[in-house]
């Protein structure tokens, strides 16, 4: 039974070997000339603003999670559209109840305000 996951060990072991070794390799043998430009946090260009420790409102990540929410309903669209007709009046109408449904859910969250950007 040894004999039919050998192989894959073998691989698993180059695989883990390859990794240490490069990693050590350059470390050991990479060109080491630090400046200020190179230690710098960003390169794009921008001079900083503020600190990476800022914090954000609360209500960035609730705008984050809604349009996550809100946008997975994409993906179960697509395969109903494409199984259209062969889901006949069965999937038209629990593919209005799940319209509906994300509906009076996006009019939930309109009304309490969380869409609004402060």
């Amino acid at each position: 039974m040894l004999d039919n996951y050998l192989p894959i060990l073998v691989l698993i072991g180059i695989a883990v070997a390859f990794a240490i070794g490069s990693v050590v390799l350059s470390g050991l043998i990479g060109v080491k000339k630090p400046s200020a430009v190179k230690l710098a946090p960003y390169e794009c260009g921008m001079p900083l603003i503020g600190t990476a420790r800022e914090r954000f409102s609360i209500k960035f990540y609730i705008i984050a999670m809604l349009f996550i929410l809100f946008d997975i309903e994409a993906v179960f669209l697509y395969p109903w559209a494409v199984m259209f007709k062969r889901l006949g009046m069965f999937g038209f109408i629990e593919m209005g109840v799940f319209i509906v449904i994300l509906l009076v859910g996006y009019i939930y969250v309109w009304k309490k305000g969380a869409l609004e950007w402060e």
